[in-house]
């Protein structure tokens, strides 16, 4: 942990504390995919790449007689959301204060947390990494505003699951545009939602960085996020009225069976999509 430089922030262990506990509660609460994929880690910050399995073969021979391959990796990429205190908020900790001001705090871990989230749903193209709802594009089912017809939606996506051989459970993740709809929407007295979660069996998740929704499996070993410093605050430097921080993780993200998931897309979403690429 010495790489944060936590010993060099000018607050004892009482305001870390309070810091610590204001990041994890927020990206507990914002973080879905972790819900939803293999995690595997945090193996540490030294690790930059995952093998792949896989291998080059080199033209070059390196001498007479000897052939050579080169080894494919995933690297890791970093992310990092700076954020700002008052020194007079940290050190009112100190002196028992409960209601210290960590606004900027709230909102960096906020911003991390959908920027993993948005980088396993949708990919991340500058990082390599592709995401579950645009792998399994081809398998998307078409979504409307008339939230009365999300059972049936759901009920086609299960079984284009089970046709594929995709075995369960199932877990469905919504957007936020979808699961305001949802728990908005009744039949009869009924909510919508209720009738969605029979189908799935099991508590939906709210997912903010999703742009619809996705129904997928839980069996295991169809996708992964590996993680090598698991989000963690670090200091930077610090003024007479201010201390700047960060909150920084190492991650790889690897999709093994596309064909195990079914995104959920609006149609001006698609729209939108298209008229970008």
């Amino acid at each position: 942990m010495n790489d944060l430089r936590r010993p060099q922030a000018p607050f004892a262990k009482e305001g870390w504390d309070v810091i610590d506990d204001e990041v994890r509660s927020v990206v507990q609460q914002v973080l879905a995919a972790r819900k939803i994929v293999d995690f595997v880690g945090p193996l540490g910050w030294e690790t930059s790449a995952l093998g792949t399995g896989r291998c080059t073969a080199l033209a070059a021979e390196p001498s007479e007689g000897v052939e050579a391959r080169l080894r494919e990796a995933r690297p890791l990429v970093e992310l990092r959301a700076p954020f700002k205190l008052r020194r007079s908020e940290i050190d009112a900790v100190a002196r028992g204060a409960k209601d210290p001001d960590l606004n900027s705090a709230t909102n960096a871990a906020r911003k991390i947390a959908l920027a993993e989230d948005r980088a396993v749903f949708h990919g991340y193209k500058a990082a390599s990494i592709d995401g579950i709802c645009e792998a399994a594009a081809h398998k998307s089912v078409q979504l409307s505003g008339d939230y009365e017809n999300y059972p049936g939606v759901v009920a086609r996506a299960l079984d284009s699951l089970r046709n594929d051989g995709v075995g369960g459970p199932y877990a469905i993740a919504l957007g936020h545009r979808c699961y305001t709809g949802l728990t908005q929407t009744t039949v009869g007295g009924f909510p919508v939602m209720a009738h969605v979660l029979r189908l799935i069996e099991r508590p939906a998740i709210w997912a903010p960085a999703l742009e619809g929704a996705v129904v997928m499996s839980l069996r295991g070993g169809d996708f992964e996020l590996t993680v090598g410093r698991d989000l963690s605050v670090g200091y930077w430097s610090h003024t007479p009225d201010e201390v700047e921080l960060y909150i920084e993780e190492s991650l790889a993200f690897q999709i093994i069976t596309p064909e195990a998931a079914v995104p959920l897309r609006y149609e001006d979403a698609q729209r939108r999509k298209r008229r970008r690429s």
